[in-house]
């Protein structure tokens, strides 16, 4: 109770002087009211003394000035109702009241504080008996520490001296094996040089390299096996003891370092025999050496550089200018004089004297490149053959598999890789450095690419790899392309060859246009081309290419000469107009070229005819562009001639007392018109041609006559006559047009000349028998049908559709003849008598009902 006390003073007393500092504190500020209202607020009250209450208010004004309120103070002068004096008395009251409230307040709850003391004085109690049970599981820990130490210590000792002695049996043990293969090994080189086999000294040498090394090669797996320990111990126990720094072993190092330097020595000479001969047992010999020396992967990849750079090497030398220099002046015959010898300096560029001896130089070295890529390629594909065949006889793993997990390629395609990125590399530098190999080896490509053709087809039977017309390898595709820079050169003059031939033979332009002579010509430039580059199967279709675009360019400057107007198809005559002129001599130039062309797909393969092709077909659509305007004309002109057969009176009946009537009007017109076209507007284009178009426009003429005169109406015996004799002057007219060149006359016509002297006896047949098939058997049936219409009060055809007759025939001859068929049947629906059923018979004669 005492104590409670003793704290409750304490507190009241720094409350007072906590009061009376913050009371100053108010006087020498100008918090004011905030302040005051903090103090009431402390000891829980809403005012400490009515007139100090009074006096703070003054503070909160606000004209307030702090330093004149303490002026007027220390002087002594009246502030608001009372002196210092008597605010300082009322301070002391208000201090006293505040003591008297804190004391009230402490003597409410002191009760509480005894309690509170009273739980701390049992706390104390609980504390003692915890930290009593603490000491002694302290005590319990200590006697188990004690326990399980001593033990451990004992087997951590024995486990120590265990991995020791087993360290040691290792290594007796490993010596053990050692000593006696090094007196296998002493056995084995002894018989070295009798047996010439090292494979097993090879074999021996490198388990005493593994025994040396350590237990990764032995295959000891102690370490692996050994418990666990702590970090103290565990650097002991994965170590073993190396052979090395054990006498009886550090004596046997130097004879198997010198026996290991025997035994690659003897396995790279039978290496460089075994590649030199291409013995495959002697090669699998000395990679078996390899293979048990643990060496097989390194030495592969010697080997595979040393082949490689070889190869650089001979491609380098053979595009020295500087070296074929000197071997052009050492060869030459330089005469001395007594005095002084004059020696030039080294040319890198022949003169007009020298360039043949240097020429000849860089072919022989071509040569002799080729003869070293081709060694080095067999010796490679025979080295990864013999890698192949030889399999490790535990796993049966072939030794190629196990090379492969160091080096990135095969052997043979690092190879492929090398050559041709170093061909690549000096002929792009020797074309860029050197204008006389630029010029040397584009114009002589096809050379240069035979020499490949002769590589590839010596390493053929070795290798796996095929070049021919249908089939190449990506090998030889690789090498090939690292030329491209020749390539390219020779593509470019074969182009600039094939263009100037073009060029010369436009050059006249309409002046004088092309002809036969200039279309042979641009077809015999462009099959010198392919057959230039036919042995190549890849360069005949680069130069294929190169035809297309050269033919194209061919037909624009023929298309730039055609002449289009009206002009071109007209055939007034009496000559041919200079249009036509100018069209059939460039179609005779065109002729020429594409029939030529169309030959190459006999002489080529598919391939480079499909790329040719579609030029030769723009010349023959060019051509047909400038025939069938003309020969469409030519027909329009001829059937509107013959249409002037129904402007002859053909009725009148037969006179006796009249002699044989000459041919009418529109026949002479037709045979003066079919002679203009034979001697002014065919003789401008080639004979090999016209002689079609006469053909084609011969029978034209006699089907267009044979239907006119079908369907002539009315038709009287007179008519028959003059008809017969009109027939008669178009033999004529027509064997004229043929020419004497057709021996065999208009027989050559075939059925529109069979269908032309049918038709003289149809005229005059009766009418019974018009439906007989002996008697029409060479005429079409429709000419029959219309003669049973003519004959008839029926109508025809084209007069119930209200159409020409020359509309009416050109109808004909663009449709189908059962569309001709169904037109007359239409005419006869809903008509009876003789004349119908003749031409219901008729027609189902020719439907075969």
């Amino acid at each position: 109770m005492s104590i409670a006390c003793f704290a409750v003073e304490i507190k009241i007393d720094l409350c007072r002087t906590t009061f009376r500092k913050q009371m100053h504190a108010f006087l020498e500020n100008t918090a004011g009211l905030p302040y005051y209202a903090n103090c009431c607020k402390k000891f829980g009250t809403t005012r400490l003394d009515p007139c100090l209450d009074d006096r703070l208010l003054i503070v909160h004004y606000p004209d307030f000035d702090a330093n004149d309120y303490a002026n007027a103070i220390l002087a002594g002068e009246p502030i608001g109702q009372g002196d210092i004096s008597v605010a300082i008395s009322k301070l002391d009251l208000s201090i006293e009241d505040a003591n008297k409230q804190i004391k009230n307040l402490v003597t409410a709850h002191h009760e509480e504080l005894l309690q509170r003391a009273a739980g701390v004085n049992n706390l104390s109690g609980s504390l003692t008996s915890v930290r009593r049970g603490l000491d002694d599981i302290n005590s319990s820990l200590e006697k188990l520490r004690h326990k399980i130490r001593s033990p451990y210590k004992t087997l951590e000792t024995s486990a120590i001296r265990l991995q020791r002695t087993r360290q040691v049996s290792d290594a007796l043990r490993r010596i053990s094996r050692f000593v006696m293969l090094s007196r296998r090994l002493e056995t084995q080189m002894s018989e070295l040089s009798a047996f010439d086999n090292p494979g097993k000294a090879a074999l021996t040498i490198a388990e005493l390299g593994a025994l040396l090394d350590g237990p990764e090669e032995t295959g000891d797996t102690l370490g692996k096996d050994s418990p666990e320990t702590d970090d103290r111990t565990a650097p002991a126990i994965d170590s073993l003891i190396p052979l090395r720094s054990v006498k009886a072993a550090a004596a046997h190092i130097p004879f198997i370092e010198e026996a290991q330097y025997k035994v690659t020595h003897e396995m790279k000479s039978m290496i460089i025999t075994g590649l030199s001969t291409l013995d495959q047992s002697l090669l699998a010999s000395s990679l078996q050496t390899a293979y048990n020396l643990r060496v097989l992967p390194t030495l592969i990849q010697g080997l595979s550089r040393d082949l490689c750079d070889a190869v650089e090497e001979r491609i380098r030398t053979a595009f020295d200018l500087s070296s074929i220099s000197k071997e052009v002046v050492s060869k030459e015959n330089v005469p001395s004089s007594q005095g002084l010898l004059y020696k030039s300096r080294v040319r890198t560029e022949p003169t007009n004297i020298t360039a043949p001896q240097w020429t000849a130089a860089l072919w022989a070295r071509l040569e002799s490149l080729i003869e070293e890529m081709a060694a080095c390629c067999i010796k490679v594909y025979t080295l990864e053959k013999v890698l192949k065949l030889k399999k490790d006889s535990t796993t049966q793993r072939s030794f190629l598999d196990d090379v492969m997990k160091v080096l990135e390629n095969k052997p043979s395609s690092t190879f492929w890789s090398s050559l041709g990125r170093s061909l690549e590399k000096y002929a792009r530098d020797a074309a860029k450095g050197s204008t006389f190999l630029q010029q040397t080896l584009s114009s002589g490509y096809p050379k240069l690419l035979r020499l490949f053709h002769e590589f590839f087809a010596k390493i053929a039977v070795h290798t796996d790899t095929v070049y021919t017309q249908s089939q190449q390898s990506p090998e030889t595709v690789l090498v090939l392309r690292s030329l491209s820079t020749f390539e390219a050169l020779y593509l470019s003059r074969s182009t600039t060859r094939l263009n100037e031939v073009v060029s010369q033979a436009f050059a006249g332009g309409s002046r004088t246009p092309p002809g036969a002579n200039e279309g042979v010509a641009i077809a015999r430039a462009v099959m010198n081309e392919l057959d230039s580059a036919r042995f190549d199967p890849l360069l005949i279709l680069a130069v294929a290419r190169n035809v297309g675009t050269a033919l194209d360019g061919a037909t624009m400057r023929a298309e730039s000469l055609i002449s289009s107007d009206r002009s071109v198809v007209t055939l007034l005559g009496p000559m041919a107009t200079p249009q036509q002129i100018l069209n059939g001599q460039v179609a005779t130039c065109l002729y020429y070229c594409w029939t030529n062309l169309e030959k190459l797909a006999e002489d080529h393969t598919e391939s480079v005819a499909a790329l040719v092709r579609p030029g030769v077909k723009k010349l023959r659509g060019t051509y047909d562009g400038i025939v069938d305007p003309l020969l469409t004309a030519i027909r329009r002109e001829l059937a509107s001639i013959v249409s002037r057969l129904h402007r002859v009176d053909l009725q009148k009946a037969m006179d006796p007392m009249a002699g044989m009537a000459g041919p009418s009007l529109y026949m002479k017109d037709l045979t003066d018109r079919l002679n203009y076209v034979k001697t002014q507007i065919f003789t401008n284009f080639t004979s090999d041609a016209t002689q079609s178009w006469v053909l084609s426009i011969v029978k034209y003429v006699i089907r267009i006559f044979v239907l006119h005169a079908s369907i002539a109406k009315p038709l009287g015996e007179g008519g028959k006559l003059q008809l017969t004799t009109d027939m008669t002057e178009l033999e004529f007219a027509l064997g004229a047009f043929l020419g004497p060149s057709n021996k065999g006359g208009l027989e050559v016509a075939g059925e529109e000349y069979k269908m032309l002297r049918a038709m003289r006896p149809l005229l005059f047949l009766d009418t019974a028998s018009l439906a007989s098939l002996t008697h029409a058997v060479n005429l079409p049936p429709l000419v029959v049908l219309h003669h049973i219409l003519v004959r008839s009060p029926l109508p025809l055809p084209h007069i119930i559709h209200g159409w020409q007759e020359a509309e009416y025939v050109r109808w004909v001859e663009e449709h189908r003849k059962e569309d001709a068929w169904g037109l007359v049947e239409a005419a006869l629906v809903g008509k009876e008598g003789e004349f119908v059923e003749l031409a219901k018979g008729v027609l189902r004669q020719a439907r075969g009902e």
